[in-house]
């Protein structure tokens, strides 16, 4: 059987576009793929381009940080919370406690069992780094742009951001004291059970 091409019949505007767009993807991939070790070049690569855009801003006196520091304090919020939360984990055994179920056991370990489990964040780290440094590009493209310089005043954005993060970040130290996790694992090492030599 012959295809297309080999009848000399061309392929159609679409089918190039699309076949670029693959073969664009592709090498797109390739290159994060590459870069997926390099935690430390890939944050610290990620810092530069903040610092580019927060110059872009104090040069161009524009007020382009709102909601792109909102949107990476969510992204900071879901990478410091554990995938299964247990407050959730603890409303549910409750449930099944009442109903005289099995109790399901928790993600973190807690008082009623000692055993080991690594956390697990509810954005892991690459996506929480591909997220936020594509944030950062497409914010300092739009400093390029009239029409996304809104005018605001920015002590009062300031201050609410501020706010946002002291409040938000207090509930979260809150969620992990009580529930006793710590989401980084730098310099620790996992114990397993309560003996100790």
């Amino acid at each position: 059987m012959m295809s297309d091409t080999d009848a000399g019949v061309e392929p159609s505007p679409v089918q190039n576009i699309s076949a670029a767009y693959g073969r664009i993807s592709r090498q797109y991939q390739q290159v994060l793929d590459r870069w997926t070790p390099y935690i430390m070049y890939r944050w610290l690569g990620t810092a530069g381009v903040l610092s580019v855009f927060m110059l872009r801003i104090i040069f161009s006196q524009g007020w382009y940080i709102d909601g792109h520091a909102i949107y990476l304090l969510n992204l900071l919020l879901a990478f410091l919370q554990p995938k299964f939360d247990p407050s959730i984990q603890d409303d549910l055994l409750a449930d099944e406690i009442e109903e005289g179920g099995i109790p399901m056991t928790s993600p973190l370990p807690n008082q009623r069992d000692d055993e080991f489990r690594p956390f697990v964040r509810r954005l892991p780290e690459w996506q929480f780094w591909l997220s936020s440094t594509r944030a950062t590009v497409v914010a300092l493209v739009c400093t390029f742009f009239e029409m996304f310089d809104v005018p605001v005043y920015w002590p009062i954005l300031l201050v609410y951001f501020f706010i946002l993060f002291a409040l938000t970040m207090r509930r979260q130290i809150q969620h992990m004291i009580k529930y006793k996790y710590v989401p980084f694992d730098i310099g620790r090492k996992a114990r397993y059970g309560s003996s100790s030599r």
